[in-house]
């Protein structure tokens, strides 16, 4: 039973460093804005 909390313990803190990265990353990293075009072909406008 030790052994399987052990490794339980070990999964849950593994698991915390992943979501704590995760979060973090999302909080500091900012995505930049550009303008996008998308061409349209004028056959699927004309319709």
């Amino acid at each position: 039973m030790p052994s399987l909390i052990r490794l339980l313990v070990v999964i849950g803190v593994i698991g915390g460093l992943v979501y704590g990265g995760m979060l973090a990353l999302a909080w500091t990293v900012e995505p930049k804005q550009r303008e996008m075009t998308i061409k349209i072909p004028s056959k699927r406008i004309n319709k």
